[in-house]
């Protein structure tokens, strides 16, 4: 197949194999990115590809659905067994999908919703202004507090408040374990509904190394297929069964049209590898390699919001630590091959284009079989990139060094090999 795709389209070719080498040459740390398993990929680039099938099993608008129907009935009752759900929705073509979709199912326009802040560690689609759902239902925000953690009397006070319809917990940079029987607290004094967004750390909760919302008596929880789960880009909707029949029709017809059957195949493969021991033990090594490298990056004298972690992120004040903003940072140590995202502290004196921080984390290198003596070395090279801003041999030095860490380390790769 890739010798076919190389024949007729060259120049598409070529970025994929130059992605191909950027991704083992370079070093992950984005928290949100990961290497999907070979066998994922497989099942991405199937005939499923071809197949329209709108509706659910057993209820299409479609013929010919036999097998559409076996792979999705498959993915749905590995998603329910793994995160211990009622419901399960493989729909979703992404998380802001996912997100949207349990919106419109629960709730009516201009109806509240209490979300955390962004500059805190909130997510784009948890109502930011610049978001069209924004524009559709009322939200309002909690922040973190001074020791950069979540202060549940704070929350209360403000849902007592607004009054909200809907409390929505999840993060894209909180660094911290999230309470959810605080949360769960709040919503039953003001009678509202839980949806928890685990975007971030769903493959960590399916590993059973973090709390997980369902066991706290939550409404609803959603979480890309991707990140830790390792899986396809795709979104997955859990939810107790007296809200299944609204999140499945607001997803189809809702939002959405015919499903992606393919990822949906391959979100089936990615749930099973998730429910074997391996993943466990996985889960497992990207909490203490976070611990290590937020210990030694704390050790270098680096500032960490919240001070450190008890997931897979961090975030490095980069203004306060070296004087740099995040988006330099974040331009330097891609020039040596760490990839990082610039990242808003809380309350940001910088815009998201430019921002005081940087964000990091460790699914992907552990993924690569990376430990504590690896990450040790990551926060060092980290830190002198950083520190040493303009010194050409001194980056060049760096990046051998990351070169050479990557080699000992392969990512996983497709399938079939390059020359195939």
């Amino acid at each position: 197949m890739r010798d076919l795709l190389q024949e007729y389209d060259p120049e598409v070719f070529d970025a994929i194999l130059g992605e191909e080498r950027r991704q083992q040459s370079e070093l992950e740390l984005i928290p949100s990115e990961n290497y999907t398993y070979p066998e994922v990929l497989a099942a991405l680039g199937t005939v499923f590809t071809n197949k329209y099938s709108e509706g659910y099993p057993g209820n299409r608008y479609y013929g010919g659905q036999t097998y559409t129907d076996v792979i999705e009935r498959l993915a749905c009752a590995r998603a329910r067994e793994l995160f211990g759900a009622d419901h399960a929705n493989v729909q979703a073509l992404s998380g802001a999908a996912m997100n949207q979709v349990v919106y419109y199912a629960l709730l009516e326009p201009g109806d509240s919703i209490l979300a955390m802040d962004l500059t805190h560690g909130g997510h784009l689609t948890h109502g930011s202004p610049v978001s069209h759902m924004a524009r559709v239902f009322q939200f309002h925000r909690y922040k973190a507090g001074a020791d950069g953690r979540i202060d549940f009397d704070e929350v209360l006070r403000i849902a007592e408040q607004v009054r909200p319809k809907m409390i929505l917990c999840g993060h894209s940079s909180y660094p911290r374990e999230l309470d959810y029987s605080g949360f769960r607290r709040v919503a039953d004094a003001v009678g509202a509904l839980t949806m928890a967004d685990v975007s971030h750390v769903g493959g960590l909760i399916a590993g059973g190394q973090l709390a997980n919302p369902l066991e706290h008596g939550f409404d609803v929880v959603t979480t890309t297929t991707h990140k830790s789960l390792r899986g396809p880009r795709g979104g997955l909707i859990l939810s107790k069964g007296e809200f299944a029949k609204k999140i499945d029709k607001s997803v189809f017809p809702g939002l959405q049209g015919g499903p992606h059957m393919h990822t949906i195949a391959a979100i089936a493969v990615a749930l099973k590898k998730a429910a074997e021991p391996e993943f466990r033990e996985y889960a497992a090594r990207t909490l203490s390699n976070a611990q290590v490298l937020a210990g030694r990056l704390l050790e270098h004298g680096a500032q960490l919001v919240s001070g450190g972690t008890d997931n897979h992120l961090m975030v490095v004040n980069t203004v306060g630590s070296y004087g740099i903003e995040g988006r330099d940072a974040q331009k330097l140590l891609e020039e040596v091959g760490l990839a990082t995202n610039k990242q808003l502290i809380p309350d940001d004196s910088l815009s998201a284009q430019r921002t005081s921080g940087v964000r990091l984390g460790t699914p992907a290198p552990t993924t690569r079989g990376m430990g504590a003596g690896e990450m040790t070395a990551v926060a060092d090279l980290f830190v002198r990139a950083l520190q040493n801003k303009g010194d050409s041999d001194g980056a060049e030095a760096i990046r051998s060094e990351v070169r050479a860490l990557c080699a000992r380390f392969p990512a996983p790769g497709p399938l079939l090999p390059t020359s195939a």
